[in-house]
C-alpha cells in the first residue's frame, strides 16, 4: 500500500483553504466545550428540571463521555476517507440538534441531549486538528493544535464563569441551550461553505477496508500509551474541575456561589494559556517528552499544595497554574500522529479521543461514587472529605507521569541524536 503525506499532496492555494476553515473549525470546538463544562454552573436547576439528586444529573451528564469516546473512532475513520467537508458539519448538526433537545425538561431528553452532544463533539477536536494537519507545515503543528484546544478550553471557561451569571440574570437554563444550538447549527452551515473538497488521491489513501485505518493505529503499542497518557490528564480537569469543581468549593471549602464558579474557571481558562505555549515549547525545543512531562510535574504541584496546604496560596491562582500545566495533555494527540503513517491521521486522532475520553468515563463514574456521593454528608468533615479526593487526583496524575516515561520521542531533536 502506498502511503501519501496529507500536507505534502496538497496545492498551497488549498492548503491556504483548509487554514481558513481550520480556523471555523475552531468556533465549533468552542461551542463544543462551552456545552460540555456549563452544566457544572447549572446543576440545581437541572436537577429541579430533571426532577432528580445532584448525583442523578451527575449521571445524565456522564453519558456525554460514552458516546463521545465511541463516536470518536467514527469521526477519525469517515475523516480519513471523505474528507472533512461534510463529515464535521454533520457533527455539528447533531451536536446542535443535542443542545436543543437537552432544553426539553424531561429525564429522557436529558438522557437523549447529552448522547447526541457527546456524539457530535466527537467531530470537533478530530475534525479541527485533521483541517489543521492540512493547512500547516509538520513545523507548527503542534502549535496549531495547542491553539486549538486553546479555544476549546476559553469555550469551557466561558461556559463557567459566562455562563452562571448569565443563567441567574437575563437567561433561563433551557434558553441558554437553544441559543448554544443554534449557534452550533449556524456555524456548520457556514463550515461546509468555506472546506475545500480534497482531492482524490488524499482521500482515497490505499486503504483498502473502512477499518483498516484503525487496525494500523491500534496495532502500534504507542498509540495505546498516548492515550492513556491524554486521559489521565484529562479526568482531572474534565471530572474534577468541570462536573464537580463548583459544587466541591462549595460544600468541603464553603466558598460562595460566585466564588466557587470562579476557582473553577480559572482550570479551563489557564488551558487557554497552557496549550499553546506548550506545544510552541514541544516545536521549540525539537522533542515532545520534555514539555509533556513538565507540565505533569507542575500539575502534580499544584494538585499536592491545593490538597495539603491550602493557605498558601490562594485557589483560584493554584488553579489557574494547574490549567496552564494541564495544557500538557495535547501533547500525545501531537505523538499519536507522529508515530503512525500520515495516511491515519484522522483516524490517529479518533482512536487517541476514544482512549482518553473511554478512560474519563471509566475513572468519572469511580470519583462520583466515592466522593461525589459523600459530598455534603451529614457528620462529614468538609476539610478531610477534600483532601480524600485531592489525593485521588494525585494518584492519577503521578500515574501519568510515570506511564509518560515510556512514551516514545517523536520530536525532531530526537532524530538527530
Amino acid at each position: 500500500m502506498s502511503s501519501v503525506s496529507m500536507p505534502s499532496a496538497i496545492p498551497q492555494p488549498q492548503t491556504r483553504a483548509f487554514a481558513i476553515a481550520w480556523g471555523c473549525a475552531l468556533l465549533f470546538y468552542f461551542f463544543e466545550y462551552a456545552g460540555r463544562s456549563a452544566p457544572a454552573v447549572m446543576i440545581p436547576e437541572l436537577s429541579q428540571a430533571f426532577g432528580v439528586s445532584a448525583l442523578g444529573v451527575s449521571s445524565i451528564l456522564g453519558t456525554y463521555y460514552y458516546t463521545y469516546s465511541t463516536t470518536s473512532l467514527i469521526a477519525g475513520v469517515l475523516l480519513d476517507r471523505l474528507g472533512a467537508k461534510y463529515v464535521v458539519p454533520a457533527g455539528m448538526a447533531i451536536l446542535g440538534l443535542g443542545c436543543l433537545l437537552f432544553a426539553l425538561p424531561h429525564v429522557a431528553a436529558g438522557n437523549g441531549g447529552r448522547l447526541l452532544q457527546g456524539a457530535g463533539s466527537a467531530f470537533a477536536f478530530t475534525g479541527a486538528v485533521y483541517l489543521a494537519s492540512h493547512g500547516f507545515s509538520a513545523q507548527r503543528l503542534a502549535t496549531a493544535i495547542g491553539l486549538t484546544q486553546c479555544l476549546g478550553m476559553l469555550g469551557g471557561s466561558a461556559g463557567q464563569i459566562v455562563v452562571g451569571p448569565l443563567i441567574h440574570g437575563v437567561m433561563s437554563v433551557a434558553g441558554f441551550w437553544v441559543l448554544l444550538g443554534v449557534l452550533v447549527l449556524v456555524t456548520g452551515a457556514i463550515l461546509m461553505v468555506l472546506t475545500p473538497r480534497e482531492p482524490p488521491a488524499v482521500v482515497e489513501s490505499g486503504v483498502s477496508g473502512l477499518l483498516d485505518t484503525y487496525k494500523i493505529v491500534f496495532s502500534n503499542p504507542q498509540s495505546y500509551l498516548c492515550g492513556l497518557v491524554a486521559g489521565l490528564l484529562f479526568v482531572p480537569t474534565t471530572i474534577g474541575d468541570m462536573v464537580w469543581g463548583v459544587r466541591f468549593f462549595q460544600e468541603d471549602k464553603l466558598f460562595t456561589y460566585q466564588s466557587a464558579v470562579f476557582a473553577a474557571s480559572m482550570v479551563p481558562l489557564g488551558w487557554v494559556i497552557g496549550c499553546p505555549l506548550l506545544g510552541w515549547l514541544a516545536d521549540k525545543l525539537h522533542r515532545r517528552k520534555p514539555a509533556l512531562t513538565g507540565g505533569i510535574v507542575v500539575m502534580l504541584i499544584c494538585v499536592a499544595q491545593l490538597t495539603f496546604l491550602p493557605a498558601l496560596l490562594p485557589a483560584w491562582l493554584t488553579l489557574l497554574i494547574l490549567g496552564v500545566a494541564s495544557g500538557a495533555a495535547m501533547i500525545p494527540y501531537t505523538i499519536i500522529k507522529e508515530v503512525n503513517p500520515d495516511r491515519v491521521k484522522g483516524s490517529a486522532t479518533g482512536g487517541i479521543n476514544f482512549l482518553t475520553f473511554g478512560v474519563t468515563a471509566v475513572i468519572g463514574p469511580i470519583f462520583a461514587s466515592h466522593f461525589g456521593k459523600t459530598l455534603g454528608a451529614v457528620n462529614a468533615d468538609p476539610a478531610e472529605h477534600f483532601r480524600h479526593a485531592g489525593v485521588f487526583w494525585i494518584v492519577i496524575i503521578a500515574l501519568a507521569l510515570l506511564v509518560s516515561l515510556v512514551l516514545k520521542e517523536t520530536g525532531q531533536g530526537n532524530l538527530k541524536r
